[in-house]
């Protein structure tokens, strides 16, 4: 079986398709090899916590992978990837060739400084009630079965807009410490842009969940499957413009701000996720117009 192909270093990454140079494993050769001597993965996006990138595989890859998770390539071997919010230090694109042989091409994921706020008071005792868990249980199944769908949908090869604009109220990773405690990390975005006010499609994608009674938490919830793994959630609307099984364009409008479910006041909570990683909404987007 062949060495796998490592790749020692990148350089000047491209800002659109990200193509590097290879510089050889081997230090006693100290010469560079050409990106288009051996096979190489092509890549741009943000190498971070709660970021992401879009790429292609290296030219005939029978398969590839990030981590241990298998990615999906289109016909091209073009793939979406994200990063949780909590990843961290390096993680490894591995491609298979035909040959039996492996392109891997290492990243390092930048930390981030998030907003943590320590709080002198302890949490919140006890569990959920069992009433409420009667409630809940069903409500997490339709998230999950909606999230499992697969859409087919491109919108992931897209530039994301911002759904509306307004002030953000909320920052993605923001979490409490109650002395000493951790609380859970604030998982989307939030955007105070006024009550009833409509919101639009970032990205292209199929409606896989929305909701005709409030959510316990989410309210009024809608989820869009961008394709590739990749979704989005909108929640606490007041009204969702469209329905299930339904295509959206981008910048289509799709729901109204409201305070439905648990919001102590008007606001549109996005939260985007690529299989089990939840991403910064910003990061997709860039900052607010």
């Amino acid at each position: 079986m062949k060495r796998p192909l490592k790749l020692a270093a990148l350089a000047a990454v491209a800002a659109t398709g990200g193509s590097f140079a290879l510089f050889s494993a081997d230090s006693s050769a100290q010469s560079a090899v050409q990106a288009s001597a051996v096979p190489a993965f092509t890549y741009a996006g943000e190498l971070t916590q709660g970021g992401w990138i879009r790429g292609q595989a290296p030219a005939g890859a029978v398969a590839a992978r990030l981590g241990d998770q298998a990615l999906v390539l289109d016909a091209q071997g073009h793939f979406f990837a994200g990063f949780d919010r909590d990843a961290g230090g390096q993680v490894e694109l591995v491609a298979d060739m035909p040959d039996g042989s492996h392109v891997v091409a290492p990243l390092t994921l930048a930390p981030r400084n998030w907003q943590i706020e320590h709080v002198n008071v302890a949490r919140s005792p006890g569990g959920a009630s069992e009433a409420f868990m009667q409630r809940r249980l069903p409500e997490l199944a339709r998230i999950n079965a909606a999230r499992e769908v697969n859409a087919v949908s491109d919108g992931w090869r897209q530039q994301f807009i911002w759904p509306v604009r307004g002030r953000i109220s909320g920052r993605f990773g923001s979490q409490r410490v109650y002395r000493g405690e951790p609380g859970a990390y604030h998982s989307g975005i939030d955007i105070a842009g006024g009550d009833g006010t409509t919101f639009v499609a970032p990205a292209d994608g199929v409606v896989v969940l929305a909701t005709d009674t409030p959510f316990s938490l989410e309210g009024y919830l809608l989820i869009i499957d961008h394709g590739n793994g990749l979704n989005s959630a909108f929640l606490h609307n007041s009204a969702i413009l469209v329905r299930e099984g339904e295509t959206v364009r981008q910048g289509q409008p799709i729901g109204r701000i409201g305070a439905s479910g648990r919001a102590t006041g008007p606001h549109l909570h996005w939260g985007v996720k690529w299989r089990e990683a939840r991403l910064d909404p910003i990061l997709l987007t860039g900052p607010m117009p």
